[in-house]
């Protein structure tokens, strides 16, 4: 991992921040929001073609993963992943660095798999995208 971005990935995972994302050295955006909703909001927004872009995310689940194509990630950082989120960024050779990768994401009951999981499995980043964005609306 470049220094750099090792050095603003710590200062990311004390933060409270949900999501950060870089164009270059500058951060562009970040969010606080829960769940999708920052990675919907950063797709939705106008932008002059800032891509490719790195996104440093809580939690990177399939869902995510498919999001953060969609937004133009070239590499993305996370203290936690999916075994299906990984499998999705190997897929669109998208370089990633999870620290601990789980099985699948856990719904806020702990008990099953998130919802936003499983409605991800077997889309594409555009189709899951047309998706979800209605849901977040």
């Amino acid at each position: 991992m470049p220094g750099l971005i090792l050095e603003k990935f710590k200062e990311f995972k004390m933060s409270q921040d949900t999501l950060w994302i870089y164009y270059g050295r500058e951060r562009i955006f970040q969010s606080d929001k829960a769940i999708l909703a920052p990675l919907i909001e950063y797709i939705a927004k106008p932008r002059s073609n800032q891509e490719p872009v790195i996104i440093l995310d809580k939690v990177m689940g399939n869902a995510a993963a498919l999001l953060s194509i969609k937004a133009g990630a070239k590499r993305i950082y996370s203290p936690l992943g999916s075994r299906l989120a990984s499998r999705t960024l190997s897929n669109h050779k998208i370089e990633y660095y999870l620290e601990n990768i789980v099985p699948f994401i856990l719904a806020r009951n702990g008990e099953d798999i998130c919802p936003m999981e499983k409605l991800s499995q077997g889309k594409g980043p555009e189709e899951f995208y047309q998706i979800i964005r209605l849901r977040f609306r």
